[in-house]
């Protein structure tokens, strides 16, 4: 059986000390969705034991065995942000599911491994070399609407001084605009928040297409952060399902992958 291997970005990558990956589905032990499956939450037709193994395998490819910390969440599709403080708050399990609520992480507090999972919907990561902080976000359309991805980058240069122009960012892999056909409805809710709007929109014939990369990114840009140190990664997870979960070509019935980002 293959071992995990995690989407890695270079820039984070040669950054001292900084725990990331972004993992795909190739390498564990699950077979309620294909045989060698890495699912890593906690899903109903999934077996605990399998997902707990699978978790194993991806700190083990991430190089995070010695982490005894870790932010998880129970994610909703909110705008809402957990920040890690004091060692001994808002911690969870990594054998068990999430208990609190929110769709973003963050913290400065070395040992610690902040995760989001996805199936489609576009994880963030930050990263602040300076002031060393970190940050991961779980971005769907609703996340996305809400501006989760700018009120984080924004909620670091609160909380711990951050430059934008210092961050560094990883938009990973998540369902891409060719494949996102979404509602008009959804044209509306964006255009509603940003002045942008239209850019993120696509006409493919008789249907509406969504670029939640673009979107993203530009909430970024909005924040401070400059271009250069934004990376997008582009990896569509509905046209890729031979390496990653996707909700949408999957019909419902698949797994989950999980962003990481941490400090020795």
């Amino acid at each position: 059986m293959d071992d995990p291997q995690p989407v890695l970005v270079p820039a984070f990558s040669a950054r001292e000390g900084l725990v990331h990956g972004f993992s795909t589905r190739v390498g564990g032990v699950s077979l309620c969705y294909r045989p060698g499956d890495l699912n890593l939450g906690f899903t109903k037709d999934d077996d605990a034991a399998s997902v707990v193994e699978n978790r194993r395998r991806h700190l083990r490819s991430l190089g995070a065995e010695g982490f005894r910390r870790f932010g998880m969440l129970r994610q909703v599709h909110s705008p809402d942000l957990l920040v890690l403080g004091e060692a001994d708050e808002g911690a969870d399990d990594f054998t068990q599911p999430g208990t609190v609520c929110g769709d973003a992480l963050m913290t400065d507090l070395p040992g610690t491994l902040l995760t989001v999972q996805v199936a489609d919907c576009i994880p963030v990561l930050l990263f602040d070399p300076k002031r060393r902080a970190v940050a991961a976000i779980h971005a769907g359309w609703r996340g996305t609407t809400a501006g989760i991805a700018g009120s984080t980058a924004v909620a670091m240069q609160e909380r711990y001084g951050s430059d934008p122009g210092d961050m560094i960012a990883a938009i990973g892999p998540g369902i891409g605009p060719e494949s996102y056909v979404v509602s008009e409805e959804l044209r509306t809710a964006f255009a509603e928040k940003f002045a942008y709007a239209a850019e993120l929109f696509l006409e493919g014939g008789t249907k509406l297409h969504l670029d939640l990369w673009k979107a993203n990114q530009r909430q970024l840009l909005d924040a401070g952060l400059l271009d250069a140190k934004i990376h997008v990664l582009g990896l569509d997870t509905a046209t890729a399902t031979d390496r990653f979960f996707s909700h949408r070509a999957e019909k419902g019935f698949t797994g989950r992958m999980m962003a990481s980002i941490g400090l020795r």
